[in-house]
């Protein structure tokens, strides 16, 4: 809080020591729910899929390759140019595009009157015009779909709203419109987009032209599983040059994968010997990885196939008018990613919030409870009080009474107690000390000493006692009782057995995910308190 800086410099120059002490005196009071953990910076969270595309770019960068982005949608006309004969088993993979027709849209007597119903009025012929040559500007593709409702609107003088209306209403031939097929498809392999890519400036920049693309590719699966998806991410690069050989897919592929901990390498000619390959450069990187040795995978001998490169050949070249062989070297972005974050299936990688796979950690956990009542800046100092009253008296063999604070609330006097009527006990219960402990995924209210020491001290404290939290909700019922005009008010608590019985508060979904992992909620304990003020 602000401070008068010529007063502590009066002080210390006066008594330096006594100085120092009060100092303290600046450090504001916050409340419960403005403190560590639940006080705290956010920090967000990379995806593992995007982080190693992150990481790939920036290998590909270091070994001396530009970045490009290919063509995404492309005429069917280049997988027939690319693959040949193995055209159809590669179109059957891809995704085609399909357009929504533009329908010729009549505009008959009987549809006229049902607009003037709608708008409440009668059309004039100009607005008739207007509005016929709207829907023929739309056919003619010179308005497009999203603003066909406005354009109506302008054309009857009407609002947007009453326009979508007569379109939903008046015109069923929008409804009834179904895709038509065309041959645009979703790029499936890179390989298709560099075909077009390198047709347009390999005449143009000097050799070696070095280029990668890291971006996504679609292929029409039988289904999404463990190890396929509809959608992945390919790094792919090319080298083009008047001599490149097998050797230079076998360098590059050492050299990138290095820099992911990759160790050894083996190289296998691909037996499936796709046609855009010169024969006999279809090459499988096999790579060794020390996080695969023992994993629960096929891998868990260490090796796992990892990349495939190859040399484009002058038979699939020859379409694009490339007179110098590309070297091409492709790796699933998914497949790395899994290796590098330990997973085992794509979809729970790719989709964790699809497939059950949110984590939350003891830190998530302890900054969701909430103190649930919070009084105002005056209620604070009097909940502080009834913490420290309590912690000074616990022990006080009852009956017993003692006064927390008084002073002034909304202009009425008001004194506080913690008191215990009853005979033979404390003024205080056993369990009125306990703290708010996350650990592995569940929630204790449990004491500070040796029998829960691991719990504090590899558990997240939340800096929460039972009394702490129940003074808070004491002071706030005080402050409501004093503004609506009461006498007296009695809050106390006997067993605790939730959270909300100390005044707590959990989100349902945090209190959801304690329940789908095991984990539990465990609070229990004799309190025992009662906090009763009086008000004249």
């Amino acid at each position: 809080m602000k401070f008068d800086p010529k007063k502590y410099l009066e002080l210390v120059e006066k008594d330096f020591e006594s100085a120092w002490l009060n100092s303290v005196e600046v450090l504001g009071k916050k409340d419960l729910n403005s403190i560590y953990p639940r006080y705290g910076y956010s920090v967000g969270e990379e995806h593992p899929l995007f982080k190693t595309i992150q990481d790939l770019r920036k290998a590909y960068l270091s070994l001396g390759f530009k970045e490009v982005v290919n063509p995404l949608i492309v005429e069917d006309v280049h997988v027939k140019k690319q693959f040949g004969k193995e055209a159809l088993a590669v179109l059957d993979r891809c995704f085609y595009l399909a357009t929504l027709p533009r329908p010729d849209v009549g505009l008959s007597k009987d549809k006229v009157e049902e607009i003037e119903r709608i708008i409440g009025r009668k059309v004039n012929d100009d607005e008739v015009r207007a509005l016929q040559k709207v829907f023929h500007s739309f056919k003619k593709g010179r308005i497009d779909g999203d603003d066909l409702s406005y354009e109506i609107a302008d054309a009857l003088k009407i609002d947007d709203v009453t326009a979508v209306k007569i379109l939903d209403d008046v015109f069923p031939e929008f409804k009834e419109l179904k895709p038509e097929p065309t041959t645009l498809t979703l790029r499936s392999h890179m390989t298709t987009g560099w075909f077009i890519t390198l047709s347009k400036i390999v005449d143009k920049l000097p050799l070696p032209i070095k280029l990668f693309s890291i971006d996504r590719c679609f292929r029409r699966e039988q289904g999404e599983d463990a190890t396929r998806l509809y959608t992945y991410f390919s790094a792919s690069c090319v080298v083009v040059d008047e001599d490149v050989s097998v050797d230079e897919g076998k360098a590059i592929a050492e050299a990138l994968l290095r820099q992911f901990g990759f160790v050894k390498f083996k190289f296998k000619l691909d037996e499936k010997r796709s046609k855009y390959y010169i024969p006999g450069t279809q090459t499988e990187v096999f790579a060794f990885h020390p996080k695969l040795v023992g994993s629960n995978t096929k891998y868990s001998d260490g090796w796992i196939e990892i990349a495939t490169f190859g040399i484009y050949s002058p038979t699939a070249l020859c379409h694009y008018d490339i007179e110098y062989p590309v070297l091409n070297l492709g790796l699933g972005v998914e497949r790395l990613a899994m290796v590098l974050y330990g997973y085992s299936d794509v979809r729970e990688m790719v989709y964790p919030w699809l497939y059950g796979k949110i984590e939350l950690s003891d830190l998530d956990i302890a900054r969701a409870i909430k103190i649930k009542e919070v009084p105002s800046s005056i209620g604070l100092r009097v909940a502080n009080a009834i913490i420290e009253t309590a912690d000074r008296y616990a022990n006080e063999k009852s009956p017993c009474k003692f006064l927390a604070w008084e002073g002034e609330i909304y202009g009425k006097e008001v004194r506080v107690y913690v008191v215990e009527k009853e005979e033979g006990t404390k003024l205080c219960g056993p369990a009125y000390a306990n703290e708010i402990v996350v650990y592995n995924g569940s929630i204790y209210g449990i004491p500070r000493n040796d029998k829960w020491k691991e719990y504090f001290e590899n558990g997240i404290a939340t800096g929460i006692r039972y009394i702490d939290s129940f003074a808070y909700l004491a002071a706030s019922r005080i402050e409501k009782a004093v503004a609506e005009g009461e006498s007296e008010i009695e809050v106390r608590v006997r067993i605790v057995e939730s959270l909300s019985d100390i005044n707590l508060l959990l989100h349902d979904n945090v209190r959801r995910y304690i329940a789908s992992k095991g984990g539990k909620i465990d609070v229990r304990g004799p309190m025992f308190v009662t906090v009763r003020a009086e008000i004249s």
